[in-house]
């Protein structure tokens, strides 16, 4: 330190002194309103990408709640669907119960029918049988018993004795 103090010059140290207030001055004309209008260009689009963060930020949390209420809206509708194909399927199958009971019914009433059918006509064909039997066996003993004339005259007299003239 002492060194500077010996080595020190008035001269030099008003003409530095000028050199440096000269400087601030062209600094302050030139310089300085382009590095603070720099500057605040600067502050302002960095705060503007802050605001368009925010912003952006403010939108996610919106879409993000737009898309939870899609997504529970869409489970509700699911949930509605599977419960509608649920009770469609129920109908489906009360409603084929219900034909299907309503065709067996249909079908039995039928088989009854075609039984009883049947059985008229086997009853029916019986009673033809039995008839024809009957008369096979009253021309047999019929023949049994006329084949004697004497048989033949008596059947004859009892029967016109049975009959009554008016």
């Amino acid at each position: 330190m002492d060194q500077l103090l010996e080595n020190f010059s008035l001269d030099l140290f008003v003409k530095l002194t000028v050199l440096f207030l000269l400087l601030i001055f062209l600094m302050r004309k030139f310089a300085w309103k382009p590095i603070l209008t720099a500057l605040n260009d600067r502050e302002e689009s960095i705060q503007g990408a802050l605001d368009a963060a925010e912003d952006a930020k403010k939108e996610m949390q919106n879409l993000q709640a737009d898309n939870e209420k899609l997504i529970k809206e869409a489970r509700a509708e699911r949930e509605n669907l599977l419960k509608e194909a649920r009770e469609i399927k129920t109908k489906m199958i009360e409603d084929a119960k219900g034909e299907a009971k309503v065709e067996a019914d249909k079908m039995i009433t039928q088989a009854q029918a075609a039984i009883e059918a049947e059985r008229k006509s086997a009853v029916a064909d019986l009673k033809s049988q039995v008839a024809l039997l009957s008369v096979e066996i009253a021309e047999k003993v019929v023949k049994n018993e006329l084949s004697d004339k004497d048989k033949q005259l008596g059947l004859v007299e009892e029967m016109l004795s049975q009959a009554t003239l008016n």
